[in-house]
């Protein structure tokens, strides 16, 4: 019989909540002081592990425990710059939590050691009990003030995760806050976020065939877009909201589709007798890329919407297996997943050169999503026959986010949430 269960619940706790693993950091750190905020002891506790715990997920920071720094200043006049000089520290970050009637507010200043002076000064409002959206903002402005990279740590993965049922996850980049879209005794998958990340598409098979759904994030509610009864994968959103590309068997052969959201109707975009499937939309909507087979093996090929009649390009050449790829947000390139002899790995290609850089040295690296701000891949991996997820910078350090049960698999990164 099969089960289907339509959540939107937050938990403090899922069996299945993803478990932060540091694997490889970059070699040259920033060497950060973060000197625990002024205020109430459970709350400051708390914000400030998850900001430690986000700079540390980058690989991009060490991060100095308040025991082995020289002093503790908890306000500006307070700060002597050679006790952080002495540890070779690069920045020191203080700050206040303050309860207020109806919000919390954190004000936090960030102070470059070597020059001697504060280089940042924010306040960030938050809601009670809410302190981890709090502290996810908090990172989010000390990562774009060090690195000058706008902060990731406040957007969303999305899963798929697989035990007794399947289940459709949201949670918060650091794989904390699962809220469970759905959960079904059928398969799930293919999941993409809308542009505005509202909103998210998926293929399930809970009524025995292939629908495509459109779900709110807030409220819940859903809706059935194209229902197939032969299959559909890899719904991919336009950037401006208003298409699905996707791959469907309309003839027996798997093509991909355009998909109008708003009057249903549905354009052919290839015709061959090789397999097309796994498109995803350029950042100005321009171009679609997808895999095909149609050279012989799986390779990555790139269609212009802009020009009528336009025939796909290969745009893959090296090795015989390159699949499952996405654009940079700054289109500089791609990332997919590359064969190097019996591993499949994810690899980088930029469009000015003519070779790929392998990112990870796993055997089974699949479903690559790149972070809205282009510095992070997160992706799923195998070991012992387990899917878990697995994430890597575009500088080498490297991060698992694996499950405490069942397997994980198809993740798919939000945009940036403010």
């Amino acid at each position: 019989m099969k089960k289907i269960l339509l959540l939107v619940c937050f938990s403090s706790f899922i069996s299945s909540e993803l478990i932060l693993e540091i694997t490889q950091g970059t070699e040259d750190p920033f060497r950060v002081a973060i000197i625990k905020f002024n205020g109430d002891n459970k709350a400051t506790s708390e914000i400030d592990q998850i900001i430690k715990n986000n700079l540390m997920r980058s690989g991009e920071f060490k991060i100095f425990d308040n025991d082995d720094l020289l002093s503790l200043p908890k306000d500006e006049d307070e700060i002597v710059f050679n006790d952080f000089r002495i540890l070779n520290i690069d920045y020191l970050i203080i700050g206040n939590l303050i309860n207020e009637s109806s919000n919390i507010k954190a004000e936090y200043k960030v102070y470059d050691i070597r020059k001697g002076s504060k280089v940042r000064s924010s306040t960030v409002f938050g809601i009670p009990n809410k302190n981890r959206q709090l502290a996810h903002y908090i990172s989010d402005g000390i990562y774009e003030e060090i690195t000058g990279i706008k902060g990731i740590a406040s957007t969303k993965i999305l899963y798929v995760t697989q035990n007794k049922d399947y289940r459709l996850v949201v949670a918060d980049a650091d794989g904390k806050n699962e809220q469970i879209l759905l959960e079904s005794s059928e398969p799930i998958i293919s999941p993409s976020w809308s542009p505005d990340s509202k909103k998210v598409a998926y293929v399930s098979f809970e009524t025995g065939i292939a629908k495509v759904f459109i779900q709110d994030i807030a409220s819940g509610n859903r809706e059935v877009v194209i229902e197939n009864s032969s299959q559909i994968s890899s719904p991919a959103w336009s950037p401006d909201g208003k298409f699905l590309s996707l791959t469907m068997y309309q003839d027996g052969n798997a093509e991909i589709y355009i998909l109008n959201l708003k009057n249903k109707n549905l354009t052919r975009l290839t015709n061959h007798y090789a397999i097309d499937t796994e498109s995803t939309w350029s950042k100005k909507g321009s171009k679609i890329m997808f895999t095909s087979g149609r050279s012989g093996s799986p390779q990555l090929y790139e269609i212009n919407l802009r020009k009528s009649n336009a025939r796909p390009k290969r745009i893959t050449f090296e090795g015989n297996y390159n699949a499952k790829g996405a654009y940079l947000p700054n289109n500089e390139g791609i990332v997919f997943v590359h064969r190097a002899d019996t591993s499949f790995q994810i690899a980088l290609k930029y469009f000015d050169e003519n070779f790929i850089r392998p990112l990870t040295e796993s055997q089974m690296d699949e479903s690559p999503s790149i972070s809205p701000n282009g510095n992070v891949i997160v992706y799923s991996i195998k070991e012992e026959g387990t899917g878990l997820l697995s994430g890597v910078t575009l500088s080498g350090a490297k991060f698992k986010l694996p499950a405490a049960e069942g397997s994980v698999r198809e993740p798919a990164w939000s945009g940036f949430l403010r």
